[in-house]
């Protein structure tokens, strides 16, 4: 079971599952909504993972056509992002937002083309 919250604690939630799949986005809204070379995320099925404080406090922006990003409204960490029509079921979750150490044996990366420059393979 992975466990999370936001940075002041206003929202927590449990995640039953392990992922299908993580990866770390290079996309330029990424980039921004995170101040970030690239947001890291892992995708479950809706279904496995339940707010267990703080549901009210999710903000969410439309950042594309069907895109719904939530974030705490209190402190402005990054949830989740998930599409509202095409995959309903699913629903990507911050790693970093993660309470419990996290670990997985493949990290997709994805729209490398937007890469920043400046950040160096190790």
């Amino acid at each position: 079971m992975n466990i999370g919250s936001c940075l002041c604690g206003s929202i927590k939630f449990e995640i039953v599952s392990d992922p299908v799949a993580v990866s770390h986005c290079h996309c330029k809204m990424c980039q921004k909504q995170h101040g970030a070379a690239f947001a890291t995320y892992a995708r479950f099925k809706r279904a496995d993972v339940e707010y267990t404080k703080g549901k009210e406090k999710l903000s969410v922006f439309n950042s594309s056509e069907d895109v719904l990003r939530k974030f705490c409204s209190i402190c402005g960490s990054n949830i989740e992002w998930g599409c509202s029509e095409r995959y309903p079921e699913w629903v990507a979750i911050a790693v970093g937002s993660f309470d419990n150490d996290f670990s997985t044996s493949e990290i997709k990366e994805l729209h490398q083309e937007s890469k920043v420059c400046w950040l160096r393979s190790s």
